[in-house]
């Protein structure tokens, strides 16, 4: 009989609490700090009270990979019944997770690190994936090496309302923050080859840019896969959300459209009013 294999990934996932239920998914919480003081990602911090520090301080926290042993102990956890872990870590040119994840995988066994080269919900729709090939029956070595590969499909993109939480931390110069608020530009942040990137930058109010955004996004195009669309945002209205999720049943043709919120490491570079939508192409992202 098969090991039973269980489906993880660290807390960059931005997969919501119904989602991680649903697919029986274990997270692994990354680190939030603020200085000396130290918070752990979705479990005594959320994005809103990021937000309501920086209003008060105009202070942003630095979020930490999990260390090794942590992942150590976060291994032996899930293999300890004979289980087999498949975890995806967000891209390793962004942090040191996958890494350590790695290297902790090496000293448990039965553990198969995925480098996502994605976050967010990039990193969720590899996840969901993986936990419906578990479902199906698939071995941990096979899910492991279709989600390398699946990597490469993943389109994930934002747009972000404002430039103030990167240049705060350092990702955006001063001059360049404060032309694109003179402008109202509102850029579009691309993932490609496990980076973030700036791609076309928009002019104008930051819901009506989304949906233009979401129609260059999706229309016209025969190599989309339908199965599924995340509509990510940070801290956005109800009113934005449920407007982009119009757009995306307007010119997409999806089965099912899921809704999350990112958490703090999003949150915390791009600040709030940062929306994408995220999904897998059936020709490389290049």
């Amino acid at each position: 009989m098969a090991n039973k294999v269980i489906i993880a990934s660290d807390s960059t996932s931005d997969l919501s609490p119904e989602l991680i239920a649903k697919y029986n998914i274990s997270i692994l919480p990354l680190g939030v700090n603020f200085g000396d003081e130290k918070f752990t990602d979705g479990v005594d911090i959320d994005p809103e009270y990021i937000y309501k520090r920086y209003q008060e301080t105009k202070e942003l926290p630095k979020t930490s990979a999990a260390n090794l042993d942590e992942f150590i102990e976060f291994f032996k956890k899930l293999t300890a019944d004979g289980s087999e872990v498949v975890i995806f870590t967000i891209s390793s040119e962004m942090s040191s997770t996958y890494n350590n994840a790695r290297l902790a995988a090496l000293e448990v066994g039965n553990v198969y690190v995925v480098d996502s080269r994605n976050l967010s919900t990039g990193i969720g729709l590899l996840v969901i994936n993986a936990c419906e090939l578990a479902n199906d029956g698939y071995s941990a070595k096979d899910i492991a090496e279709k989600s390398w590969e699946l990597t490469k499909f993943v389109d994930a993109s934002f747009v972000i309302d404002s430039l103030e939480f990167l240049h705060k931390g350092g990702r955006c110069s001063g001059l360049a923050a404060f032309g694109a608020n003179l402008l109202s530009l509102k850029p579009c942040i691309n993932v490609k080859g496990g980076k973030m990137g700036v791609g076309k930058k928009y002019r104008g109010k930051y819901e009506v840019t989304l949906e233009q955004y979401i129609k260059e996004r999706l229309s016209g195009l025969d190599d989309i896969d339908s199965k599924r669309v995340f509509v990510t945002h940070a801290g956005c209205s109800d009113d934005i959300v449920n407007k982009c999720v119009a757009a995306v049943k307007k010119y997409g043709k999806f089965e099912e459209i899921l809704i999350t919120r990112a958490g703090c490491t999003v949150s915390s570079h791009c600040g709030r009013n940062t929306l994408g939508v995220l999904f897998v192409r059936k020709s490389e992202v290049v």
